[in-house]
């Protein structure tokens, strides 16, 4: 039997990438696109949905124009996309109607506060705390500040939706959102598996200006290329697949991805578990069944050395935070407030702390930041109270470097493997394409290397914690309770 080739997209905050594999994982081509996100002003954080459109499009024509040189056919193709970033667009001409709103942007804080009073009652239906990361919040503040695209919803003229949404319109037609992302707007009745009523009247939002919800496997439309078309059959959003990637169809899989944001996740199988703190969401869903996760997301990842490349005025190639951590020490902590701290403290704009911090110690301030996203992962662990299984936690992505790595293994006093496979979120996509299988107990390949081992003992676990709460506690902010690693 003739060889089965699969085109994979993934549509990152900072870049897109287009891949090419064959069923057995080999991969044959790889383009990438970088595209930019804007600042205008503070917790405004702006994507050009576009550029990120145009971007698709080119990385789709390369690669089937690759695949027409090479005399392949691509038997189908598969979206993974960043989750938290939406917009408004034109239902006639697919004409954004603004910039899109990035899952850093925390502008829509006021609706947060407005809404208050249901925050419990949100969390209970959606699985996803009251957020102004989320679209909800979004789609309240931008039709409260814009009274044209307040008349383009009351004309049922515009759509809101997330960015995958708003791509996968623009490229087959097919307008829907599909589970794993639908859970980001804050409009998705989790156990229901569709668009929540009580939510949408929380929320003011005309529900003729949502797509429909349809499955992460499912006939999505075609996309066009150079060489024909090709069904697009998978949306998912970019953790989920990078999850399955790591060998996540498995109930009780525990995962990490550090990148430009971090998330920790855990594979409940068919359970929508509810946890006050955390995500609970769609992992892969097809017609018929849906397989969820539990998860906590760290905002600031990759980001925050960008951040402080600009605060502590290091040009971007002598950063090299690895390096920097790798031979650096600190007795402080740092809380990064500049992107709010989502799970499982959720708090949207805070200011940044910088705790027993000198400026004049740039490369402490660095180390501090890179402790505290291992300080995140710690807490919502603790929120999460599931046992660590025996083997290594296997880690992924470009933010999963050694200091993190091994300051991990530390503060969780348990084993932390560097998984060797790269762009796990693509291969999550493509064992969806070839197996189609929500219970995929296929682990792949898991290979570490290196594996980190805990090297500190339980003093230095118990004074770093402590340091860690004091500092949360000068941004207002109580630090979570839970087991002992």
């Amino acid at each position: 039997m003739a060889t089965a080739h699969y085109l994979v997209l993934d549509l990152g905050t900072s870049s897109s990438k287009a891949f090419i594999f064959t069923e057995d994982r080999t991969l044959l081509f790889s383009h990438r696109v970088k595209h930019a996100l804007y600042r205008p002003a503070p917790h405004h954080v702006e994507a050009d949905a576009t550029a990120i459109l145009t971007a698709v499009r080119e990385l789709i024509h390369q690669a089937t124009d690759w695949a027409r040189v090479h005399r392949i056919t691509l038997a189908s193709a598969g979206m993974a996309c960043q989750r938290s970033t939406f917009l408004f667009w034109d239902k006639s001409d697919g004409h954004p109607l603004g910039p899109a709103l990035s899952w850093q942007d925390s502008r829509a804080a006021d609706v947060v506060q407005e809404l208050s009073d249901y925050s419990a009652q949100i969390q209970r239906k959606t699985g996803i705390p009251l957020s102004a990361h989320f679209g909800g919040p979004k789609y309240r503040h931008l039709l409260d500040h814009n009274k044209e695209l307040r008349v383009a919803v009351d004309h049922d003229s515009a759509w809101f939706g997330p960015l995958s949404a708003f791509i996968v319109s623009q490229l087959s037609e097919v307008n829907a959102v599909d589970e794993s992302i639908a859970g980001r707007s804050l409009f998705y009745d989790l156990d229901e598996r569709t668009w929540g009523v009580d939510l949408l009247r929380w929320f003011g939002v005309q529900p003729s200006a949502l797509p429909p919800v349809m499955p992460v496997l499912a006939e999505w439309g075609r996309l066009t290329g150079v060489s024909g078309s090709i069904p697009l059959r998978c949306v998912i959003g970019d953790q989920q697949a990078a999850l399955i990637g790591q060998g996540g169809g498995r109930p009780g899989t525990l995962a990490m991805n550090f990148g430009t944001s971090g998330s920790v996740q855990f594979n409940t199988g068919s359970d929508p578990r509810h946890i006050p703190g955390l995500l609970s969401n769609v992992l892969v869903s097809d017609s018929h069944e849906a397989v969820y996760l539990i998860e906590g997301t760290i905002n600031a990842c990759n980001s925050l050395f960008y951040w402080l490349e600009d605060f502590l005025h290091i040009p971007h190639r002598e950063m090299v935070w690895d390096q920097r951590t790798a031979t650096s020490s600190t007795a402080g902590a740092f809380v990064p407030g500049f992107v709010g701290l989502a799970a499982p403290y959720w708090k949207d704009q805070i200011e940044t702390v910088f705790y027993r911090l000198s400026e004049t110690q740039p490369d402490e301030i660095i180390r501090a930041a890179m402790e505290s996203i291992g300080f995140l992962v710690h807490d919502i662990l603790i929120t999460m109270d599931e046992s660590l299984a025996p083997e290594p936690i296997s880690v992924s992505g470009g933010g999963s470097r050694p200091p993190l790595l091994q300051f991990l293994a530390d503060l969780l006093n348990h084993p932390v493997g560097h998984s060797t496979m790269r762009d796990r979120t693509a291969l999550g996509v493509l064992r969806l394409l070839h197996h189609s299988d929500l219970h995929d107990e296929d682990t792949g390949s898991l290979d570490f290397d290196p594996v980190y081992f805990p090297t500190k003992d339980a003093d230095w676990r118990q004074e770093k914690r402590a340091t860690w709460a004091t500092a949360l506690k000068q941004a207002g902010i109580k630090v979570v309770k839970g087991r002992k690693f």
